[in-house]
């Protein structure tokens, strides 16, 4: 039943990108904020009552676990939107271009977070141990965010982009939208397709920390699963629309951080006891407020002035 319910729901998400790719932005232009703010809204809007939809489907329980993993998710998410501007600003990928290149990304984020899902929820339950494992990975990953030792991706220094250079000949300028062309019979690769590939791989390595935290919230694959893609849904208008602002929330990694380390213990502690969704989201949602609102009262001067200009 569960994989009968998580394909009808990867069939309306596949419906909703299309019609976002062919007709809402089916010719590419550069997203301006009140674009951005009113897709975000219709992304969050659409969590929401898909939230309600499982409230009287599958009980307040679930309905709650889904809220969790997509407030947890969206907020992991965060850090995914620094990367974007560092790839978008050493490719120099034109604005009107960004938007297909997420579009793209999301695809293919798609199938990664179901097979990691998967994979994860069925390590779980074969192998018990494994969830002081992915527990002791989210207190390390939750410490490792605020030592400055986080996820670091250098296109210039990637391996992976090295090798497929090898293979794959990549023209220097781009070529509209298009990912390949051909000339003299020959296909290349725009630049375009390196930048997608770099975001695929990022979206990989912030998987790692994610969806684990989701798990130990739920193990229910279509609740991970659902909670997850909601929240990637939104990450292109939510980039667009705070792209700009981002690094005035500069207290925002010590309050992810800490959502990392609570949900490690409570994934650990579940061995022994269940720590009630209704205390975990209330804990989760505190120290997201937190600092958010610290970062508001408490502006980092620098960041200030950078906006500023």
């Amino acid at each position: 039943m569960e994989a009968y319910q998580i394909g009808i729901f990867i069939v309306a998400v596949l419906l909703l990108l299309v019609l976002d790719l062919k007709v809402f932005n089916r010719v590419s232009h550069e997203i301006k904020l009140k674009e951005a703010l009113l897709a975000t809204a219709f992304w969050v809007g659409l969590a929401l009552a898909f939230n309600i939809l499982i409230y009287f489907w599958k009980g307040p329980e679930a309905a709650m676990q889904f809220f969790a993993g997509y407030l947890i998710e969206e907020s992991l998410s965060v850090d995914n939107l620094f990367v974007f501007i560092l790839v978008f600003g050493y490719f120099k990928v034109p604005a009107i271009y960004q938007h297909r290149v997420l579009f793209w990304g999301i695809v293919g984020a798609l199938i990664m977070r179901l097979i990691f899902i998967a994979l994860g929820i069925a390590l779980i339950e074969r192998f018990q141990f494994m969830v002081y494992i992915l527990g002791g990975f989210l207190i390390f990953g939750g410490i490792r965010m605020v030592t400055g030792d986080g996820v670091e991706v250098d296109p210039k220094k990637n391996r992976f982009l090295t090798f497929l250079r090898r293979f794959i000949p990549m023209l220097k300028h781009y070529h509209g939208e298009q990912f390949f062309v051909r000339r003299n019979g020959l296909l290349f690769a725009t630049p375009l397709l390196f930048v997608l590939i770099t975001i695929e791989i990022t979206d990989v390595i912030f998987a790692m920390d994610s969806i684990p935290a989701v798990l130990a919230i739920s193990k229910d694959p279509f609740i991970v699963f659902t909670s997850n893609i909601f929240a990637i849904l939104g990450l292109r208008s939510l980039f667009f629309a705070l792209a700009k602002v981002m690094n005035l929330f500069h207290y925002l990694k010590y309050g992810l951080s800490a959502i990392l380390i609570f949900v490690g213990i409570k994934l650990i502690a579940s061995h022994w006891f269940e720590i009630p969704i209704s205390i975990a989201l209330g804990v989760v949602a505190s120290m997201l407020a937190i600092s958010i609102i610290a970062s508001l009262l408490f502006p980092d001067r620098s960041a200030t002035e950078v906006n500023s200009l």
